[in-house]
């Protein structure tokens, strides 16, 4: 396999540098890139379970960009490396030839990554209704009030994924199969804008709120799955 990508133009290079640069100060882990029919797919884990008794949901932010070739790949690498493999371009893109696009080198692969190997699926969603996005905004804002008074200073990091757990697993009020951690990763991510129209669909066990900006996918625990 290929490592690397090739992206369109500058301003998809730009793009992908502000998302991963919002995806690690949510979380300094990894991220998920899968590449095929001219479409890259960047996944973020926002929040998952850490072990077997952790109830948290699965939360993933995606972003998609135009890649200038078709090479199908999915590779697992560190945002940080990553970003900072983007950054190292930014400066050169604008004087450089965009008629064979941006090539991006792409760091040594992880293997350890538990999330990244739960995919979304691909086709049978079904739409629901939309959720305003007012109400995405504040839940989002009330959880990470919530979660920083929360957590002390020096707080272990055990109870602070417990915490974290009780307030993103939480449900959107109105919106028992959503919880508040995808409103914390909409808005984290960049997703969230005034006037967004946030869709929600679903499929099986997994949720997917989209807005102009991106996706928010869900999987829920099994057993909380209510019908």
């Amino acid at each position: 396999m290929s490592r690397t990508l090739t992206l369109v133009d500058s301003l998809a290079l730009g793009d992908l540098h502000v998302f991963l640069g919002r995806a690690m100060r949510v979380e300094d882990g990894s991220v998920r890139l899968i590449g095929g029919s001219g479409v890259l797919a960047v996944y973020v884990s926002v929040l998952h379970p850490v072990g077997l008794l952790d109830e948290s949901p699965t939360v993933l932010g995606l972003r998609t960009f135009a890649l200038a070739s078709t090479d199908q790949f999915d590779v697992v690498v560190p945002v940080r490396s990553l970003l900072m493999r983007v950054e190292g371009l930014l400066e050169s893109a604008a004087a450089a030839d965009m008629s064979e696009g941006i090539v991006v080198s792409l760091p040594m692969e992880v293997n350890t990554v538990t999330w990244a190997a739960i995919s979304p699926p691909r086709g049978g969603w079904h739409a629901l209704e939309p959720i305003p996005h007012e109400l995405v905004d504040a839940a989002a804002r009330a959880g990470i009030a919530e979660v920083a008074a929360a957590i002390p200073t020096g707080t272990g990091e055990q109870i602070v994924q417990r915490v974290r757990t009780e307030i993103w697993g939480r449900p959107i009020e109105g919106y028992d199969h959503i919880p508040a951690g995808a409103a914390f990763a909409a808005l984290s991510l960049g997703f969230l804008h005034e006037g967004d129209v946030v869709s929600v669909h679903e499929s099986g066990p997994w949720t997917r709120l989209t807005t102009k900006r991106g996706h928010v996918l869900v999987k829920r625990r099994s057993w909380s799955i209510a019908r």
